[in-house]
């Protein structure tokens, strides 16, 4: 016994001898949590796990140093509503209007129909970029066929590419006769054509079997999308089947009525929710279930993508506006609302498209700043991107916030991101896992 306990004292102290220690040091850290910032700043990393905090923290001789100077320290950012493996450009406005859904139609048919294999590298890419921009988490809500998503996560996790953290859901759970994405195929296709994207929920046996196709892929969660077609207990049982595999549950719904239907159900958050009423607000708030805002498309932002992409004749360029208009009313109606309700409430890009002159990573970050002009305070914003949203996805005890014991997943911008928000378009230090991914700020 007494040769067993030193031999286990001497592989402790061999492994304290290999651990690799760094030290980073900067102006300031931002507590999202409490809204602490502590100044001056150093995070002692451990290998891939933050170690200690402080002022000032104690280091071992051999740790390496990187001094960011003036910068701000946040915890790497989340994306819990991100679509990695579509990426569709805007079709001339004729196109659009000659089909239904006609802007993202196209696209998605053309990333269902062509090689998984292209359509998986493609997310390869779409994920580096993400990270370089600072996300360091994302949740992968569909749209990347049958396995594409769950493929991306393990490689990333191999190390044998880079990019973030995957919490993958494989096919959305749908009801394929009323999709809301693809509408009138040719018959002898449609089946197969939506097999590759979507499974279908036609019945309460149909959904239990949907779960568990997606769990055959080793999916992290389960996503399910709602138009007012999916019965309450076909939606109770694809909660209670993936909550017996330790799966949460996010449902894409838009009306009030599947709004209910997914409430009722005991969903662990709703992805969208534009329509929720303030009785439903107070329900999911009672319930725990969190909302994911999407204000992918606030403040004119498809105008935007659209205006960078084609040419549109000046009665759709009039049409835009004034929608973009009333959209912006009822989003800033709805920000309040949530901020009102106490609910708990994180935010997701929903990027699904090609923007011009930006890249996956730069498009999904200037998502989130607009959510200001909406009334939302910066402090909340960074919280719905970092600490909430962590803890929507069930990784409060790996990601969300500089502490002990997490992942060592890092970012740093020059500037306040709480008096100028914006800071998060200009992230210039990235570290995940303990590696540095960019670094703008200084020389190592």
């Amino acid at each position: 016994m007494r040769k067993l306990v030193t031999l286990l004292a001497a592989l402790c102290v061999a492994a304290q001898s290999h651990a690799q220690f760094t030290l980073i040091k900067a102006s300031r850290l931002l507590d999202p949590r409490t809204g602490n910032v502590l100044s001056p700043a150093a995070v002692l990393i451990e290998n891939n796990k933050i170690s200690k905090i402080g002022v000032q923290v104690d280091a071992p001789a051999d740790a390496k140093t990187i001094d960011l100077g003036g910068a701000t320290l946040l915890p790497g950012l989340i994306d819990s509503h991100t679509h990695l493996l579509i990426n569709p450009t805007i079709p001339a406005e004729p196109e659009i209007k000659s089909r239904f859904n006609g802007a993202f139609v196209p696209g998605l048919l053309l990333a269902i129909v062509e090689s998984p294999s292209k359509r998986v590298l493609l997310g390869a890419q779409l994920a580096r970029e993400d990270l370089e921009s600072g996300f360091t988490t994302v949740r992968n809500l569909g749209h990347s066929g049958i396995d594409g998503d769950a493929a991306l996560r393990d490689a990333i996790n191999a190390g044998r590419i880079p990019g973030p953290r995957i919490l993958a859901s494989g096919r959305k759970l749908a009801q394929q006769s009323k999709n809301g994405y693809v509408q009138s195929l040719n018959p002898a296709v449609a089946d197969a054509i939506l097999q590759q994207e979507f499974l279908q929920v036609g019945s309460v046996d149909q959904a239990r079997h949907a779960v568990q196709d997606n769990i055959f892929y080793n999916v992290d969660v389960i996503k399910v999308a709602i138009e007012d077609d999916i019965s309450p207990a076909e939606m109770s049982a694809i909660v209670e089947e993936a909550h017996r595999q330790q799966l949460r549950v996010a449902v894409h719904a838009v009306s009030a009525g599947s709004i209910q239907t997914a409430i009722d159900a005991g969903v662990d958050s709703i992805e969208h929710g534009n329509e929720v009423t303030d009785e439903q607000l107070k329900m999911m708030r009672d319930k725990g279930i969190f909302l994911d805002l999407t204000p992918t498309s606030y403040g004119g932002r498809f105008t935007k993508i659209f205006e960078a992409s084609i040419v549109m004749s000046p009665a759709y360029r009039a049409a835009r506006a004034a929608s973009d208009d009333r959209a912006r009313q009822r989003y800033d109606n709805l920000v309040h609302r949530v901020l009102k309700s106490g609910v708990k409430f994180a935010a997701g890009s929903d990027m699904g498209w090609f923007y011009p002159g930006k890249t996956r990573g730069q498009a999904t970050a200037s998502v989130f700043p607009p959510l200001h002009d909406a009334g939302m305070p910066a402090l909340d914003i960074i919280r719905a991107i970092t600490t909430n949203a962590a803890e929507m996805l069930g990784w409060q005890d790996r990601v969300g916030a500089i502490e002990p014991g997490k992942f060592a997943d890092l970012v740093a911008v020059a500037g306040d991101p709480i008096a100028d928000i914006s800071e998060l378009e200009r992230i210039r230090f990235v570290m995940k896992d303990g590696q540095v991914v960019r670094n703008d700020l200084a020389a190592h």
